[in-house]
């Protein structure tokens, strides 16, 4: 008897999606609610669980197609032995070159890794960021397969080996004088790899802002010394009271959410000929993670505490980093911050994340003379970017929201007394 394997549902709106890496063969064993498949949508990875026990027929889609929802993409076929895989099969996902070999006993005895090696999302990543090869890794997990912490600690391990020393070569003798040997001219090489959906999606949605909004961008510039002297003085017993450090994107966040009420337009969305203002913030954070840019929102930022923003963004982080952030976590969204300080960038602008009026965009502290009271002093200072839709935000209300940052963040006592 067989079961199909279809396309589970992804999510509001997501009707499709691309068929990422096949986990498991034809022939392979699987465990019910195992990852067979990765599917990868507009905004995350997801994974394709066997819905029975059994063994993986024919699959229906290869890697690079693109697949509907509630679409037929495999069978399983319940009980039974698995095929068994002849030795030197190779399972890699041509878009990013990764050979998983198995290598035959050369001396004639039990060959130990005899089926496919199959690696879920999260451990690919990881074995592409070290440059790995997984076939020498011993896994822990389940039917020895490897978990993240199993590349982690070869990661490691192989770090602390040392180097091989290598003698140096013997002087030639003195009376001998060669030419210099020719310079070896290095090969020009050109790698093709096919975009990933999530990719794709980045591209398409960030020319349409450019071709839809009337984007502009104002600038201003913030003495950062209030809020590292609060941070300084208060991050150890803030960190022992509620176990998460305290950084810089929740004095921006709550920063936000005052600029948000003072201004609202720049809270606000055009839809058709109607213009939506909110009385809530979801602020949409812009972080890393291995296949792009992704931007969770972060719900009800205006009632949140500091600790409440710094836990949800430590979350939101270690889960881009892992491939596990759902379409709900990145659903939505009033306004949206991205910090290219991060990356040591000084100044840029910034693009809107439709349907999305303005985004905020930090960049890196640096030490800069400043005028004050009359003096020159060297203080920390960041440039603060807002790009936003003039069609929605006049000059005047986008200058007045970054002027709101820069009060609150000079004076964070403002944060608190809800000036």
């Amino acid at each position: 008897m067989a079961t199909d394997v279809i396309v589970p549902t992804l999510g509001e709106s997501i009707t499709e999606a691309t068929v990422g890496q096949w986990l498991k063969q034809p022939g392979d064993a699987v465990a019910a609610d195992e990852p067979i498949a990765s599917l990868e949508t507009d905004k995350v990875a997801i994974e394709v669980n066997a819905p029975v026990a059994g063994t993986l027929g024919e699959q229906l889609a290869k890697e690079g197609d693109t697949v509907s929802v509630g679409g037929l993409i495999a069978r399983i076929s319940e009980g039974g032995a698995a095929a068994a895989e002849p030795k030197g099969h190779v399972q890699a996902n041509a878009g990013e070159n990764i050979a998983l070999r198995e290598e035959a006993d050369e001396d004639g005895g039990d060959d130990e890794s005899g089926s496919s090696l199959t690696l879920s999302p999260a451990v690919r990543r990881v074995v592409l960021e070290h440059g790995l090869d997984p076939s020498k890794i011993k896994g822990t997990g389940k039917d020895g397969r490897l978990t993240k912490d199993d590349v982690l600690t070869a990661a490691k391990a192989q770090k602390a080996a040392p180097a091989p020393s290598q003698s140096a070569p013997a002087p030639a003798p003195a009376a001998q004088v060669s030419a210099p040997a020719p310079r070896a001219t290095g090969e020009r090489r050109e790698e093709r790899v096919r975009m990933t959906r999530l990719r794709q999606t980045i591209a398409s949605r960030l020319k349409e802002a450019q071709n839809t909004a009337a984007m502009l961008t104002t600038f201003n510039d913030v003495d950062m010394t209030a809020v590292m002297e609060a941070r300084a003085r208060y991050k150890d017993l803030f960190e022992k009271k509620h176990g998460i450090r305290l950084g810089f994107m929740s004095f921006f966040v709550k920063a936000a959410t005052l600029a948000l009420r003072d201004v609202p337009a720049v809270n606000g969305a055009i839809e058709g000929d109607e213009i939506v203002y909110r009385d809530y913030a979801d602020i949409s954070v812009a972080v890393s993670a291995p296949q792009g840019l992704v931007v969770p929102v972060i719900r009800d930022a205006q009632a949140m505490s500091f600790a409440e923003v710094e836990l949800a963004i430590a979350d939101f982080g270690k889960r881009a980093k892992d491939g596990t952030l759902t379409m709900e976590d990145m659903k939505g969204g009033t306004f949206t911050i991205t910090n290219g300080g991060v990356f040591g960038s000084l100044l840029s602008t910034p693009i809107i994340n439709p349907p999305q009026s303005a985004v905020l965009g930090m960049h890196r502290i640096d030490e800069r003379p400043v005028a004050k009271d009359g003096q020159v002093v060297i203080r920390p200072m960041m440039y603060l970017a807002l790009s936003y839709d003039h069609r929605l935000i006049d000059g005047r209300e986008a200058v007045t929201f970054l002027v709101r940052i820069k009060e609150a963040l000079e004076d964070p006592m403002r944060l608190l007394i809800d000036l």
